[in-house]
């Protein structure tokens, strides 16, 4: 089995923001909140991205630190400890705000490390 590189790492960061993203298309706050799959679905995909974010290598993060990886892993570890006390709201807003923005900073750096 190959070992895995960074690259691979941020290619999962950027598909399970697609993920993501294709789960809400079309969705209300309202909708969204009220459907438990879809918030277990993006629940997991943010852990991903958190979880791929923390084995990116340190000197790729430096090397782009207007990347919020800490954030990124931050947001993960919340979700994995803090089950319980999840705000839907809060995941919501990420998806809102950041999940675009993140993308679009991803897909560059992929496209320069390639």
């Amino acid at each position: 089995m190959k070992r895995r590189d960074h690259l691979d790492y941020l290619q999962d960061i950027l598909e399970s923001i697609d993920d993501v993203q294709s789960f809400v298309a079309g969705m209300s706050y309202e909708d969204f909140a009220n459907d438990r799959k879809t918030v277990n679905a993006v629940i997991r995909s943010i852990e991903v991205i958190g979880e791929s974010a923390r084995a990116v290598p340190d000197s790729v993060k430096r090397k782009n630190p207007s990347i919020p990886w800490e954030k990124m892993v931050s947001m993960r570890n919340k979700l994995i400890h803090e089950y319980f006390g999840v705000d839907i709201e809060i995941i919501w807003q990420t998806i809102q705000e950041d999940i675009s923005p993140l993308r679009d900073d991803i897909a560059e750096l992929i496209s320069k490390e390639e």
